[in-house]
């Protein structure tokens, strides 16, 4: 790989009801991202954040949402909770012997059967699976070729889902599986676009690949030339590659998380995630599956690693990033900050069960004020 490969992994290593659709984190927040009462800085009448204990310092960038109630966390130190009641107490399920892992990724089928990626170079690159709740994992695949870097996993269903590696011999890998992560396939490259020098995808958030229906799947870019976005109709065998409006053109800037609501309107997010670098046009827009993209007319002000939809709506999103939440309400076109807290990631589950996780443990979930 080229220099400035070696320059991003190297960065990449080191980033250690339906009446309550409309009340979505309403109104400014506090500047100080946790109030005494474990909630998340206020942001008005509404939801808003509300920390849970985790009882751990891991920084979680794997996240998956199952509802209300459920939901799981990977992150650092082969760290991976679980909690089934809503927060008020989570399990420690970490995988034995993963203490050296790096987690980014985890993608759950409910509060039993889910899948973790570890990330870094060679054998570091893992996926392993449970279906116990934790209590037992299994090992599915083990990265043998010290030129791939695996980022981030997906799944379309309950069997089919997809892996993605950074590029290896000029193009991304895709591993695929049709047995709910039990199994994994390298895919053929010749339906894969060439990859910019020094390009890359971002270990961030658990988003730099997502799906949305039962084929349609999205790669984000950065590091390059040109951050892109990265688009396969059949599951992974061929993809289009269209440019991104966010900057780049440094190993630390580019496409960090993408959400699709279905598989036409998407939101990308993104930046520069060093603290001292701004981070102008964080957001773009698709319309039409990600053939096009459009900058936000009002962007979030800095660097944000993920996003995700709100359930049941048409127009609201969330993003996260260290230095706050922001919220849409016209699809990703404008942003408005509405708390202060440090995330690396977000998702929600069909029930409108929305979480955020990060660093130092941070867990929450968006609840009534």
């Amino acid at each position: 790989m080229g220099k400035s490969k070696s320059v991003g992994r190297a960065v990449l290593a080191g980033l250690c009801g339906a009446a309550l659709a409309g009340a979505v984190l309403a109104a400014p927040a506090t500047a100080s991202g946790a109030s005494t009462d474990g909630h998340g800085a206020a942001p008005g009448k509404g939801l808003s954040w509300r920390l849970k204990e985790s009882g751990t310092d891991a920084r979680f960038r794997g996240l998956a949402a199952v509802s209300r109630n459920t939901a799981w966390v990977a992150g650092t130190k082969g760290t991976v909770l679980r909690t089934s009641d809503g927060g008020r107490s989570w399990r420690d399920v970490s995988p034995p012997g993963g203490a050296g892992l790096e987690l980014r990724d985890v993608e759950a089928f409910d509060g039993r059967r889910a899948v973790v990626l570890a990330i870094g170079e060679g054998e570091a690159s893992r996926v392993l699976r449970t279906d116990d709740g934790g209590a037992t994992w299994t090992e599915s695949f083990r990265n043998t070729d010290a030129k791939a870097f695996y980022d981030c996993v997906t799944f379309f269903d309950r069997r089919h889902g997809l892996a993605m590696s950074d590029p290896v011999d000029g193009r991304y890998r895709i591993l695929s599986t049709a047995d709910g992560g039990r199994s994994w396939k390298v895919l053929p490259s010749a339906g894969m676009p060439a990859a910019q020098e020094g390009e890359a995808a971002f270990a961030a958030s658990g988003q730099c690949l997502v799906a949305s229906g039962p084929r349609d799947v999205w790669l984000a870019t950065g590091g390059a030339a040109r951050a892109r976005v990265l688009h396969s109709a059949d599951r992974g065998l061929t993809w289009t590659a269209a440019d991104a409006p966010i900057p780049t053109g440094d190993p630390a800037r580019g496409v960090f998380g993408l959400a699709f609501r279905d598989r036409t309107h998407g939101i990308a997010v993104g930046g520069d995630y060093r603290a001292d670098q701004a981070s102008p046009r964080a957001a773009a827009v698709t319309g039409d599956g990600g053939r096009t993209w459009t900058p936000a007319g009002r962007p979030p002000p800095a660097y944000r690693s993920g996003v995700a939809w709100f359930p049941h709506s048409r127009a609201t999103a969330l993003a996260v990033g260290p230095t706050g939440t922001d919220v849409t309400r016209d699809g990703g076109r404008t942003w408005r900050t509405v708390d202060a807290g440090s995330f690396d990631t977000v998702d929600c589950a069909a029930d409108r069960g929305c979480w955020a996780s990060g660093e130092k443990g941070r867990i929450a979930r968006l609840e009534p004020r």
